[in-house]
């Protein structure tokens, strides 16, 4: 009994063991494969990269080894930038700020950012420069100047400033200086361009701005100045006027100056208030003038002696002035090279108005021939 039951427990143990070995196999079957698992997934995550790689360097280099491989983004598609400005100026005429670029000479600074207020239009001037135009081919000096004009606009009249070009056909400036003159002022006075910070410069056309300018070589050259409005606050009011009292220059010795032989001369007699008037020494008296002046109360009666002396002595320069124009002519003449008697002899005035078009008022009822007191009038009115 003892003996059956002894091998009884022993073979229970015996089973007992088996099981638990059985148990403990079948836990490492199964940690083996979730390890072989494990490894199988890495490793497809490697090729899966490897493959990666090899892609992005089809058309590059391989991958040194060791090295990081960073995957790159896909590179952006270049947008080409709208080339606005090109077609911007190629819409532009080559010539078409020309007028704008020369200053206009004598015109009050307050009266400047008016004449700029219509699209003016100077195909005309523009036109002379290509071929078969007055001025094509030619060395061109251009200064500009302002005419106030009443004119018919867009259902009204109004005086407005029209803007005008002088074009000078000259193989050289044919002037360095600037004249100041107005009824206000007792003299005339004749000052060096640069005094007024005026200058002849060359134009550039649109086409050519790239350039270099002082590899071009300029037929056209343009009256400019360079003082700046807003310096004009730190200017004296008599310096300021000076600008607006400015007439382009010339000298033309081959033509007897009609000043020459005037007879007439100025009077602005300081009294208060002053007393303004001409005197022609040919038909005038002193004495007379006095009395018409006293006898419309402008003059008093007490001063009509001062006045004739003052009158007197106005006639007494203005015969000076006259006789000395006339021996500096002739002393021009003689001392002139031949090349520039030629020059003189061959110079041309074309004087330029705007064409009528729908952006500006129609100028073509007010032109005229007459530059200012010393070019005189144009050989050719545009």
């Amino acid at each position: 009994m003892r003996t059956g039951a002894k091998r009884k427990e022993a073979a229970g143990k015996a089973k007992a063991k088996e099981e638990a070995k059985d148990t403990t196999t079948t836990e490492e079957q199964n940690a083996a494969t979730t390890q072989e698992e494990g490894t199988n997934t890495k490793s497809a995550a490697a090729v899966e990269k490897s493959e990666s790689v090899q892609e992005n360097h089809k058309e590059g280099e391989e991958p040194r080894k060791n090295e990081k491989v960073v995957k790159r983004q896909a590179k952006r598609t270049k947008i080409a930038k709208p080339e606005t400005e090109a077609e911007y100026l190629s819409d532009k005429r080559n010539l078409e700020d020309l007028w704008q670029e020369v200053f206009p000479v004598g015109t009050e600074w307050d009266q400047i950012d008016m004449v700029y207020q219509y699209k003016w239009n100077f195909s005309n001037l523009e036109d002379a420069f290509e071929e078969g135009g007055e001025l094509h081919g030619k060395k061109v000096y251009l200064f500009g100047c302002t005419e106030p004009q009443l004119v018919f606009y867009q259902g009204q009249s109004k005086v407005t400033c029209i803007p005008v070009v002088v074009a000078v056909v000259s193989p050289f400036p044919p002037s360095d200086k600037i004249g100041i003159n107005s009824v206000q002022r007792e003299a005339e006075e004749i000052l060096p361009m640069k005094q007024m910070k005026m200058d002849w410069v060359p134009y550039i056309p649109l086409e050519k701005r790239e350039a270099q300018v002082e590899r071009l070589k300029s037929q056209i050259f343009i009256l400019r100045c360079t003082q700046r409005r807003a310096g004009l606050k730190h200017l004296k009011l008599e310096r300021v006027k000076k600008f607006e009292y400015c007439l382009p220059y010339f000298y033309q010795p081959f033509a007897e100056d009609e000043f020459e032989q005037s007879t007439i001369v100025q009077i602005l007699f300081p009294t208060e208030p002053p007393v303004f008037c001409e005197f022609d020494w040919e038909f005038d008296e002193p004495e007379e003038m006095a009395d018409k002046f006293i006898e419309a109360e402008e003059l008093a009666a007490d001063k009509k002696d001062e006045f004739v002396e003052f009158v007197k002595e106005k006639v007494k320069e203005g015969k000076r002035s006259n006789r000395e124009a006339r021996e500096a002519r002739k002393k021009a003449i003689q001392d002139m090279s031949e090349e520039a008697k030629a020059a003189f002899q061959s110079m041309k005035f074309y004087k330029f108005y705007p064409v009528t078009s729908p952006d500006a008022p129609d100028v073509s009822q007010v032109k005229s021939s007459f530059i200012n007191r010393y070019y005189r009038k144009a050989h050719k009115v545009f």
